[in-house]
């Protein structure tokens, strides 16, 4: 059986949910909650921690971005699914940041809720179609853009080689050139990317995308 507390003021819905959690025969909803302090407390009082939470946003008090990492911090081992009727970019960005599970709108089927909660317990991070391409446009907005370090065309080819492997030996025989040629192309890189070993000039051109 998968524990899962639901965090939601509204009362007819909480009830709703909660029903529907409880028929599905492998889910039990072991708490229904009005807010976030409530949830705290309960679990500073000693509650058995549950394995998923389903928390609103527009709770009273409290919201529910500011309770969820204080659920992460106060239960470890829990996941916090966002169930709320929010899909703006600034709610889901700060959910997901702050440390999301999965984001899900209530306009959800109690079926879809519950294959929610199923795909959270195997490691997935369930969100609805919709909310699933505002995250796609999110990663395409606040994606950093390549830094533009300044390379020659034949620096910018020495780095790609370095990231495929290549020794400086290799480099010379793959180029045609000297050993020494290709050592003072190799510091040049060094120095324009700001690092003093092969192996942080390979990270940085992989993390920053430079070659």
């Amino acid at each position: 059986m998968i524990d899962v507390w639901l965090v939601e003021d509204n009362a007819t819905f909480r009830s709703t949910v909660a029903r529907a959690i409880d028929r599905s025969g492998d889910l039990r909803c072991t708490q229904q909650l009005a807010s976030c302090e409530a949830a705290l407390q309960a679990l500073e009082h000693g509650e058995a921690a549950p394995q998923v939470v389903l928390l609103d946003l527009g709770l009273p008090g409290m919201g529910g971005l500011a309770g969820l990492p204080l659920l992460n911090e106060a239960a470890r081992d829990v996941r916090v699914v966002v169930l709320t009727a929010f899909d703006d970019h600034d709610r889901v960005f700060r959910a997901l940041c702050a440390g999301a599970a999965g984001y899900l709108l209530k306009t959800a089927s109690m079926e879809e809720i519950g294959d929610a909660i199923r795909e959270t317990m195997r490691g997935g991070a369930p969100m609805n179609p919709r909310i699933a391409r505002r995250v796609l446009d999110l990663f395409s907005r606040f994606s950093p853009p390549t830094r533009d370090y300044h390379l020659t065309p034949r620096e910018r080819e020495i780095l790609q080689l370095m990231v495929g492997g290549l020794g400086k030996k290799e480099i010379a025989q793959r180029l045609s050139v000297s050993y020494h040629t290709v050592d003072t192309h190799v510091r040049k890189v060094y120095e324009k990317l700001h690092v003093t070993t092969r192996q942080a000039a390979v990270a940085k051109a992989q993390k920053e995308g430079v070659v």
